[in-house]
């Protein structure tokens, strides 16, 4: 959206202030590395640990904040942060069951590491911390304290969602812990203090706009604290402290992050500084729906031409399979939207003229619909 903008597609309005020209929280980003260097394997650092217990000698709120988008099957190491990723996308591999690595935009694939490809360390494998672990630690940390959790168990009842929200803003708990949906615009007033655990899974997710994501969360969270009369504070936590959308976000500069952001998507031919189509194919039969998958990409190879578009895929979507319907994708580049749309309506044809696609879902996607 900034991008159309900048391209004077979209008026741009701006909010540059708080409401009764409130602070902006005082923003801590604690390095996870660090803190396992010297012997904290707790899911909490030190510093977050002092500041909860400072609020509640002051009689404050705190939410805590995981970030689960984009955790699942990605592979890290706990020692120094390295990420497993596709040598050819650049996003991060998922794992798979079998024990593999596969990357859900190209194919490519490479057996379970079992040891840090950077650092040699043995602590790498996927995150596993939730919310209720969460709640356990906070529980065994700080037993006086008063916590709710928000997530998807504790608010699949019919008001549930409400009345946690309305019990927090009541004074009735001390710590509100949740994923994405405790940030998401809410105002309370005695919230003084926001951590952002695990900061940079959704970083890690197999996505071109994980780093869009990732910011677009921390902002919000962050956002949370400081909204009454008393000053706030956010700890970020993360094994990435120098990514650009980590330290943006805890300046709270999106200008800064749009302009490293763009470097990254013109670089790698990602919108909005190239065209994609994602055509998203579902199918009962993994072999029939793999067989229609493979002929849509040699169709698109046939009808390119010399004009410039790059066919990526077929590849297993990151979730592969969902009510019992297997899930591929194949996407296409191109500098114009133009040639996309006419490469989709030659396949449109292409597909209602073979019967072989009658037992097969799909799915066309443009990324400005994104």
């Amino acid at each position: 959206s900034y991008y159309r903008c900048q391209m004077r597609e979209y008026r741009l309005i701006e909010l540059k202030e708080r409401v009764g020209n409130r602070p902006l929280p005082t923003v801590h980003t604690t390095d996870m590395r660090e803190e396992l260097a010297h012997g904290n394997r707790s899911i909490f650092s030190d510093l977050l640990r002092e500041k909860i217990r400072d609020r509640l000698e002051k009689g404050q709120q705190t939410m805590l904040f995981i970030n689960r988008r984009g955790y699942a099957g990605f592979v890290s190491c706990r020692s120094c942060g390295y990420v497993v990723k596709c040598p050819h996308c650049d996003v991060s591999l998922s794992a798979h069951r079998n024990g593999k690595l596969i990357c859900h935009y190209c194919g490519y694939e490479t057996p379970q590491v079992h040891a840090c490809p950077s650092c040699g360390s043995p602590y790498i494998g996927g995150f596993r911390a939730g919310t209720q672990q969460i709640e356990q630690n906070v529980k065994k940390l700080f037993p006086k304290a008063r916590v709710l959790r928000m997530d998807g168990d504790t608010t699949k009842t019919k008001n549930s969602y409400e009345e946690i929200l309305s019990s927090f803003a009541a004074g009735g708990a001390d710590i509100l812990i949740g994923t994405q949906m405790i940030v998401k615009g809410h105002d309370f007033p005695n919230v003084t203090l926001v951590g952002a655990l695990a900061a940079d899974l959704s970083l890690n997710a197999v996505d071109y706009r994980a780093g869009e994501r990732t910011f677009q969360l921390l902002t919000q969270a962050v956002g949370r604290a400081g909204r009454g009369e008393k000053p706030g504070m956010a700890v970020i936590q993360t094994y990435h402290p120098e990514h650009y959308s980590i330290q943006t976000a805890a300046e709270q500069d999106y200008g800064a992050f749009y302009e490293k952001e763009m470097d990254y998507r013109r670089l790698m031919g990602y919108p909005p500084a190239a065209e994609l189509l994602a055509i998203h194919g579902a199918g009962e039969d993994e072999a029939h729906l793999t067989q229609a998958m493979e002929y849509i990409r040699r169709y698109l190879i046939r009808i390119r031409g010399n004009r410039e578009v790059q066919i990526i895929g077929p590849a297993s979507e990151a979730v592969s399979k969902i009510n019992d319907l297997y899930r591929m994708a194949v996407y296409v580049r191109a500098p114009q939207e133009e040639v996309l749309a006419g490469l989709r309506e030659k396949l449109e044809r292409y597909i209602e003229i073979n019967k072989g696609f009658r037992t097969v879902y799909l799915q066309f996607d443009f990324s400005r619909k994104y």
